[in-house]
């Protein structure tokens, strides 16, 4: 449990019911961020080398389907954010209730749907190669915390992940047919 709380942020390590997260999750989510938001604000409004799509797809539909996943982004956040942190949780458990029940990251999936918001104002090609960065960074933190998860709560975790999705509220099937 101690190494557990290594990865927890200063603010959180008081309490027992969080489990932890990747060391470098915050950083690299800052670092993305940034590096996202220059290659959109670049490609879209200064050089528009990959936005050419928008010549073809009018605003009319694209500002409308944005502002839904944007909407969508921002509510999955605010309720997934409250469910992990907003109270004290006595005993921990598996929180698999509420969005946790479409997806076992909600946060992380929220962030996604932010990104994929924004490309979908512009059509920017360059900035949705950065979307897939991004994504494989998600999984990879996704994949760390679910192991401290998993060390954390067992059969109890590995049940949960058999029956939700990790990042997309999609189930897709491991058998080769």
């Amino acid at each position: 449990m101690e190494k557990e709380k290594d990865h927890l942020r200063k603010s959180h390590q008081h309490r027992d019911d969080l489990t932890g997260e990747h060391a470098y999750s915050d950083i690299g989510q800052l670092i993305f961020l940034v590096i996202f938001l220059i290659v959109w604000i670049v490609d879209s409004f200064v050089f528009k080398y990959s936005t050419f799509l928008t010549r073809y797809i009018s605003n009319s539909i694209r500002v409308p389907i944005a502002l839904v996943v944007l909407t969508i982004s921002g509510l999955l956040a605010g309720i997934g954010l409250k469910m992990i942190f907003g109270e004290k949780r006595e005993k921990p458990h598996v929180i698999a209730t509420g969005v946790s029940s479409i997806v076992r990251h909600p946060i992380y999936l929220a962030s996604i749907l932010l990104y994929l918001g924004f490309i979908l104002l512009s059509l920017s090609i360059f900035s949705a190669l950065v979307w897939i960065l991004i994504i494989i960074f998600y999984y990879f933190v996704s994949r760390y915390e679910e192991r401290l998860l998993s060390q954390k709560f067992g059969s109890e975790y590995n049940e949960y992940m058999a029956k939700v999705p990790m990042l997309l509220p999609i189930k897709f099937s491991k058998k080769i047919r």
